[in-house]
């Protein structure tokens, strides 16, 4: 048979992943601290027809003979670039401005925790603060926000991510709670886990067995954590100009495929036609 009838459906494979990818990114263009995804392709392994020669004092050197047998997905990336600020001027809405995560705990006990770069939080009744699921936003101790409502009258968070509360007398006290901010080693090992959330997996952190331990202060120079914006909001980073860019590129790539298997099976059937 045919390799170039292999190598044709590898290609359309490949660039039905990258329209998947892409497709996804366009979807998620106004989701907030949605980071895009990005396909990689690599060649397969060639299938070797002669191998090559060292040049010697009588004759010159040659080069292998080598036939591609395809392509196939080599990684498929996420893109930790920042995304766009949006202001909204709700104190409860937050961007870190550089690297890091905020920290939120799916239950009180706060057995394991999870990232994510979506800072929509807002206070429940209880006078937590949550993000839009109802997950609890962590503290640089690892454990959950509240508010006393009876006694905090307002209050604002700083850049370090200090929560300053302001009581009935219009006097502003930090309370010594700061917003935790976890920071991995490498942000692309996270595993997705929908509704903006990532998890932590050994190739993010290979000193951090456990996801609590990430989670520091921000605006750290010795870490390296952003600093918090209230009233701001992290907008995805897709680029539509280069997404549909992209798009057409698998688009061509992948009608161009489709015309490599529509030449060879015209080929076999020449092939076929001889004995006739």
């Amino acid at each position: 048979m045919l390799r170039s009838l292999y190598s044709g459906i590898s290609g359309m494979q490949g660039f039905q992943t990258k329209l998947d990818v892409i497709g996804n990114n366009i979807a998620n263009v106004n989701t907030t601290g949605f980071k895009a995804g990005r396909v990689m392709f690599q060649d397969v392994l060639s299938q070797q027809i002669s191998g090559g020669t060292a040049p010697n004092d009588v004759t010159g050197g040659s080069n292998a003979k080598e036939i591609g047998l395809g392509v196939t997905v080599g990684a498929i990336d996420t893109i930790h670039t920042p995304g766009s600020a949006m202001t909204t001027n709700v104190p409860t809405d937050l961007r870190i401005d550089g690297d890091g995560f905020f920290a939120v705990a799916p239950n009180s006990d706060v057995e394991t925790a999870y990232l994510t770069r979506a800072g929509n939080f807002s206070i429940d009744a209880n006078g937590n603060i949550v993000n839009a699921n109802g997950m609890f936003l962590l503290d640089s101790e690892g454990e959950i926000i509240t508010i006393d409502t009876e006694e905090v009258t307002s209050f604002y968070i700083a850049q370090d991510g200090e929560i300053v509360s302001v009581n009935v007398d219009g006097v502003s006290e930090g309370t010594d709670i700061r917003i935790g901010i976890g920071k991995v080693t490498n942000p692309s090992g996270l595993e997705k886990l929908g509704g903006n959330l990532y998890r932590v997996t050994p190739n993010s952190d290979a000193e951090a067995e456990d996801p609590l331990d990430l989670i520091g202060q921000a605006n750290d120079p010795d870490t390296g954590t952003g600093s918090i914006i209230s009233g701001q909001l992290e907008m995805s980073n897709v680029d539509l100009t280069a997404e549909f860019s992209e798009m057409i590129v698998a688009q061509r790539g992948f009608q161009s495929n489709s015309r490599i298997i529509t030449t060879s099976d015209e080929i076999l059937q020449e092939i076929v036609n001889l004995k006739r």
